[in-house]
Formats: C-alpha cells, structure tokens, sequence
C-alpha cells in the first residue's frame, strides 16, 4: 500500500537559535584553550621508562600510549598506568 501523505522537509527538524550555536563555539574554543594549557608529557610513544608509584609499584617498560597527563607502560609484567610526573627515563 501506497501512503499519499509525505511529511514535509521543514518540520523534521528542530529549529536552532543563533545564540545557541554561538554558545557551542565559544565552549568548544574554551575547551581548547584550557587544554592546550595543562600539563603535557615530556615522554613520546616508545621511550624506555621507569614508574615510580606506591599504588602501582616500581616497573620498568615502553610507554604504548598517553591520555592527557597519563601514560600507559607496557612491562613485562602487565600493563600500568601512571601519571606523568612519577616517571623518568631509563638508564
């Protein structure tokens, strides 16, 4: 069966106010800004390091990834998770 009623295009989607889209922007640009000025890893992917941490413990590995001011280590024993300034290079 063939419907003879088609919806019109104008109302399926919902109105959007100017001050609305300019509020997204402004938070989305601050968003950016407060980002760019926290505190940044001084480690890249790959780097021998060592973990320091009384949660974690002492471990020896590569960094595999980072996430902010957190750094994911692969060692030998699993996968941990540090933040940034309990790390140093390995000698």
């Amino acid at each position: 069966m063939v419907k003879a009623h088609v919806q019109d295009l104008a109302s399926m989607g919902r109105p959007v106010r100017l001050s609305t889209l300019i509020v997204r922007a402004w938070t989305r640009a601050w968003d950016g800004i407060l980002a760019m000025s926290g505190p940044r890893c001084p480690y890249r992917v790959g780097e021998a390091v060592v973990g320091d941490d009384p949660f974690n413990g002492r471990h020896e590995g590569i960094i595999m990834s980072q996430h902010g001011p957190f750094v994911e280590v692969g060692a030998t024993a699993g996968v941990f998770y540090y933040d940034h300034r309990h790390l140093r290079p390995q000698e």
